[in-house]
């Protein structure tokens, strides 16, 4: 991990992103405190369709009105 001072990081930020892009982590300093982190962004994973087929069922009065002590709740 590489510390840089913030005047670095603006001088120099492509550089910094492109070895931030090989996995590198930079830490940008402010008076040789650190104050940030630069990191590679992980990629989103993708989402399974069906992945939780069967685990639910939908039950026969899912459409039928609601109760009237739960409706008033729902209704201004």
């Amino acid at each position: 991990m590489r510390e840089v001072n913030v005047h670095e990081a603006k001088t120099h930020l492509s550089q910094l992103l492109v070895r931030v892009a090989q996995g590198e982590e930079i830490i940008i300093a402010r008076a040789g405190k650190p104050v940030a982190r630069l990191v590679p962004v992980e990629p989103k994973s993708q989402r399974v369709l069906g992945q939780d087929r069967g685990l639910f069922e939908v039950p026969e009065d899912f459409n039928a009105p609601l109760p009237d002590e739960l409706r008033i709740y729902f209704e201004s």
